[in-house]
């Protein structure tokens, strides 16, 4: 799998070309697509150096730092961006299990960064934690050590960046650790922010899976309405299933083009290397393996109930991954000393990087208050 970026290059270099018709032909092409990836390789030396100075953090008292830091024993990789090191710190939790945000974060957050020190963290098993570790780190992925490792990282970050406490982001799979996390430790976040929250696990494809045939049907969709109905509602007895659902999905929500950009910024980001990338794609495989089957048999009271800290969620009106309406439900049941529900229109599961900018209003008008004027 570590070849997995290489080869697939490769492969559509070697498309490109001729179909040889002997064993000089079949070296001619040989040698051209190793010519076309040294040019390619060069080509991104070269974005991965202008994103270096276009990206650059240049205020006086920015922060932009990017180390490995011990947690659960392991190294752990962790960047640290802001315009002011003295904002409130927003820790963000990445979806997957294991899908990083760093390779394509340092775009994707731009916007955030004059209000926020943003934090992103490579969990145990996903990008460069992965790749400095190996996948021996299978066995650890557990529920419970990710809640732990997310709470020494946060003690880390009060004691390193001298905050009082930050405000806890989780999206999708963040959104299931950072409820645990804020259950387990209430007295280190001003808040929690919830984004293609995950509220009712055991529920939570079924439902999706009506709405989108809805929604298919509403906009008359026949290919997809068809492939729907031919895999029928989960649960599913192979992949197929979840592959039609997760097809029509991304297209409802236009999604496309944002995780095609993700794949390209990683390729083009500062300091990294196709390597990092084979990781990055590596880990969403193998945090996967090991979280899915926990999460998907994860009760729905462990995720409600009481809570300590004002506890927002911040949704994609059209979320086919994980329902708005399952989330409006999850907020509306909970106790919490503040709650709300924010829907943000021509939003879907990636809300709170497609609409990044109507997502930070919303963070900036209800959760910097709570650090200035605590609940």
């Amino acid at each position: 799998m570590k070849r997995r970026v290489c080869s697939a290059l490769l492969l559509i270099f070697g498309m490109l070309s001729v179909a040889p018709t002997s064993a000089q032909d079949t070296t001619a092409r040989s040698n051209r697509d190793v010519s076309a990836l040294q040019r390619l390789d060069t080509a991104l030396i070269f974005l991965r150096r202008r994103n270096t100075l276009d990206y650059a953090i240049t205020t006086p008292n920015g922060i932009d730092e990017s180390r490995y830091v011990v947690i659960g024993g392991i190294e752990q990789w962790v960047t640290i961006r802001g315009e002011d090191r003295n904002n409130p710190v927003v820790l963000f939790l990445h979806g997957g299990p294991g899908d990083a945000t760093n390779p394509w974060g340092y775009a994707g957050f731009r916007p955030w960064l004059k209000r926020f020190t943003v934090v992103q963290w490579d969990q145990r098993g996903a990008g460069r934690t992965l790749g400095r570790n190996g996948p021996s780190l299978g066995p650890t992925l557990t529920l419970e050590r990710m809640i732990q490792d997310g709470i020494e990282l946060t003690e880390w970050l009060r004691n390193t960046l001298k905050q009082n406490k930050v405000i806890l982001v989780g999206h999708s799979w963040g959104s299931i650790l950072g409820v645990l996390m804020v259950k387990a430790r209430p007295d280190q976040f001003y808040a929690f922010v919830g984004t293609g929250q995950v509220s009712d696990p055991a529920r939570n494809y079924a439902v999706a899976y009506q709405e989108l045939l809805k929604s298919a049907e509403r906009r008359g969709e026949q290919v997809a309405v068809r492939e729907l109905r031919e895999v029928g509602p989960p649960p599913w007895r192979d992949g197929r299933g979840y592959g039609v659902q997760r097809k029509w999905a991304n297209f409802f929500e236009h999604a496309d083009i944002f995780l095609a950009s993700t794949f390209a910024l990683a390729l083009d980001a500062p300091g990294y290397s196709l390597r990092d990338v084979n990781d990055w794609l590596d880990g969403q495989g193998l945090s996967a393996d090991h979280l899915v089957p926990q999460t998907n048999t994860l009760d729905a009271a462990v995720l409600g109930g009481a809570f300590s800290v004002p506890v927002f969620v911040i949704q994609g009106a059209e979320d086919f991954t994980t329902p708005a309406s399952l989330a409006e439900k999850f907020l509306g049941s909970i106790r919490a000393p503040r709650k709300a529900f924010v829907p943000i229109e021509r939003g879907g599961h990636f809300a709170v990087f497609m609409q990044s900018d109507a997502f930070l209003e919303e963070l900036v008008a209800r959760v910097l208050p709570l650090v200035k004027q605590p609940y």
